[in-house]
């Protein structure tokens, strides 16, 4: 399982992932499902998966190898004119590599399946946030739908959709982010530390932060604590019941 989070800002995107990845509670490893290419000045493009590992990792492996090739015919992240031509690209990947893996008469939403969420920006336009959907379509955030989630998304989305506002600063977005990991965390197993973060800064064109977060890390457990102590709190003085 996994959960990742993509979140716009008025100050940029804010992005969160978990690394866990487990097929059955003894086999459990840690696995990267962050991935960024950047052309400072120019671009960045970020890249967050969830399924199955074999297909995401095909998916973001193919996008890699193509980018780095010399006279490759296939479209490359690094040159697509825009977002848009590049969360077409991303989808037709997706869709080739689930075609090839998949044995005839199988769909997208088999084995095989893979959701992603696509982020960045390139110069001349505006940061730009999507969806991407197994079957290789996808849709974009709005001012209605500012963020997205990807993976095990029960357990954080309600505390994301009860604080989030667009004006928040990059320190609000992340402890945000934490409270929703933590109390997903605490609640499926499927999902683990360490934490995957990246800010993207809106017309800086580069990675601002990227910072992994361990179990050790003092903010982290700061957060994870505080936020335990207060639902206590709040618990505790609550009303009882009149019965």
């Amino acid at each position: 399982m996994t959960y990742c989070v993509g979140l716009k800002i008025d100050r940029g995107l804010v992005f969160m992932s978990d690394t866990r990845t487990n097929a059955g509670m003894d086999s459990i490893s840690t696995f990267k499902k962050m991935h960024v290419w950047e052309q400072p000045g120019e671009r960045v493009i970020v890249l967050m998966s969830a399924g199955n590992l074999a297909t995401t990792q095909a998916v973001v492996s193919l996008l890699d190898e193509r980018t780095k090739a010399v006279g490759d015919r296939h479209e490359k992240l690094l040159e697509t004119p825009s977002m848009y031509q590049t969360v077409r690209l991303v989808g037709d990947t997706v869709k080739e590599v689930i075609a090839q893996s998949s044995p005839a008469g199988d769909k997208a939403d088999s084995y095989f399946n893979a959701s992603f969420i696509l982020g960045g920006q390139i110069k001349g336009s505006a940061p730009r946030l999507f969806m991407i959907y197994p079957e290789g379509n996808f849709i974009e955030s709005t001012e209605d739908t500012p963020f997205f989630q990807i993976g095990e998304t029960k357990y954080g989305k309600p505390i994301i959709i009860r604080a989030y506002d667009r004006a928040m600063s990059l320190a609000e977005t992340v402890k945000l982010l934490l409270v929703s990991f933590d109390s997903t965390l605490k609640s499926n197993l499927s999902v683990g530390l360490p934490l995957d973060l990246l800010y993207l800064e809106q017309d800086a064109f580069k990675v601002a932060l990227k910072k992994r977060i361990g179990q050790d890390d003092p903010y982290y457990r700061t957060i994870s604590d505080g936020w335990s102590n207060a639902l206590k709190t709040a618990f505790a003085s609550l009303p009882d019941f009149p019965g």
